[in-house]
């Protein structure tokens, strides 16, 4: 937290507002969860109303260029024809791809098919095939501001237990949305999803989670799908993060590709599927921004 401010100085959000009047009753309250011990969220962390809408605006072009690859997915497209999809009906919109280029990350999305838990990394030499189960991970960056969301992608027919795994995962999303409100904890989501999963035989990917976003690709905090409730960190209204638990068919095990030391693996080679939305904590709920 920053330092205390007095009642009638400008609120820290950049409302323009006195702090009296704006932020301080949440923060008082803040302060107490954290006297009790809780771990609680930054003022760098809460996004203000001008932020919001900027970030709204960005996850409008996200949820547009996934649709635009679901009319198009199919069997016998490459994993690159996704990527150039994806590249010039961003751009069309007026927007970048944020993952191009990120930390030396080649293409404008990510990929991920059967095996692949996450970062699959588009290529002309991967051609979708009847069965395939795919991750298409989209990210905007739009006036500065950052949106970013996944679907899973059935390419025609595929095995009863593929689809299962899909849908398990999907509905796992949705009750970790479910536990999204302000004044509960991180872990509370965390546990809701963890808690299908196993309910349905699966397992839970521990080393990756998600994050928050909007001002930045990837900020803090860190978002864990295997935590319980009445842990982590305090949600609280403005605080936006990604749920995108990654559920595994086999063992939560998982390697990274040595070669370009970005795509992740299912340790025991059985897929992994993912959906991933970008929420935002409100006042008296959640606001899903981009999915």
């Amino acid at each position: 937290m920053k330092k205390q401010l007095h009642a009638n100085d400008p609120c820290w959000c950049g409302s323009g507002k006195a702090y009296s009047g704006c932020h301080q009753a949440f923060d008082e309250r803040i302060r107490a969860f954290r006297r009790q011990g809780a771990i609680v969220p930054t003022h760098n962390m809460i996004k203000n109303e001008k932020q919001i809408e900027g970030i709204r605006e960005a996850g409008k072009i996200n949820v547009a260029v996934l649709d635009y690859v679901a009319e198009r997915i199919r069997a016998g497209i490459t994993t690159d024809d996704i990527d150039r999809w994806v590249y010039e009906e961003t751009t069309r919109l007026g927007a970048i791809p944020a993952p191009l280029h990120y930390e030396g990350f080649p293409k404008s999305v990510c990929t991920s098919v059967n095996d692949q838990v996450c970062h699959g990394i588009p290529s002309t030499q991967d051609v979708l095939v009847e069965g395939d189960i795919i991750n298409v991970d989209c990210s905007t960056i739009y006036n500065g501001y950052f949106a970013d969301s996944s679907r899973m992608f059935i390419i025609g027919e595929t095995t009863p237990e593929k689809r299962r795994l899909v849908e398990v995962a999907k509905a796992c999303v949705e009750a970790g949305l479910e536990q999204v409100k302000p004044w509960g904890f991180l872990g509370d989501m965390g546990q809701a999803v963890h808690d299908l999963a196993r309910k349905n035989g699966y397992t839970v990917v521990r080393e990756v989670g998600g994050h928050g976003v909007g001002i930045q690709f990837h900020e803090e905090p860190w978002v864990s799908y295997v935590t319980r409730r009445g842990t982590d960190m305090l949600m609280v209204p403005g605080m936006m993060f990604t749920i995108e638990p990654m559920i595994n068919m086999g063992t939560s095990a998982i390697f990274i590709d040595n070669d370009n030391e970005w795509t992740i693996y299912t340790e025991d080679g059985q897929p992994s599927a993912q959906w991933e939305i970008q929420v935002l904590v409100t006042p008296t709920g959640h606001e899903v921004i981009s999915w």
